[in-house]
């Protein structure tokens, strides 16, 4: 019997949007939250100008001892496995506070880590990360459907600002992968 470290199996889906955006990606255990945070930027393709936080259970908040929290505990201290303790627990991450994105972080499985892998790592997922700065779930599907109706008058001026190449239903996993490698 394998007694540990682990590596975690987490599915992170991004909430109130449809079609879903996830991920599944494998860190190990003692990962502190501020690398995970930059973990899940990257996984799912934020660009990581935004404040974050995690938040467990009822109404217990982690983040960074400079944001504007006074009730979050110093997440600069605390690790996946203690925030996560087994397959099934759950975490709310929420990135920028002002669009409100909030995603679902879920312990799948607990695994032995492979000598010859690198974590973290992306293994698959689906849908691309909406551009930053959309307004949220509901800003996000108003784009959506303004840069599918090419006679809507907002049209032109959205799909200029749209970032260039943007495709709501691409997803390279190598690419995220790779990001999430980088993360140091």
């Amino acid at each position: 019997m394998y007694f540990g470290p682990f590596v975690y199996v987490l599915h992170v889906q991004l909430d109130d949007v449809e079609p879903p955006i996830w991920r599944r990606l494998v860190v190990e255990e003692d990962t502190k939250l501020p690398k995970l945070s930059r973990i899940l930027e990257a996984a799912m393709g934020w660009q990581g100008y935004h404040l974050h936080d995690f938040q467990v259970g009822d109404g217990v908040t982690f983040a960074s001892p400079d944001e504007d929290s006074d009730h979050a505990i110093d997440e600069r201290k605390i690790t996946v496995k203690q925030i996560l303790p087994r397959v099934g627990s759950t975490l709310v991450w929420q990135y920028d506070f002002g669009d409100g994105w909030e995603h679902t972080v879920t312990v799948e499985a607990m695994d032995e880590p492979d000598p010859d892998v690198r974590y973290p790592r992306v293994l698959e997922g689906a849908r691309a990360c909406p551009p930053e700065d959309c307004g949220g779930p509901p800003g996000y599907e108003h784009l959506l459907r303004v840069l599918a109706d090419p006679s809507d008058p907002e049209h032109d001026d959205l799909a200029e600002w749209t970032p260039d190449g943007f495709d709501p239903e691409a997803f390279d996993v190598r690419a995220h992968d790779t990001a999430v490698r980088a993360v140091r």
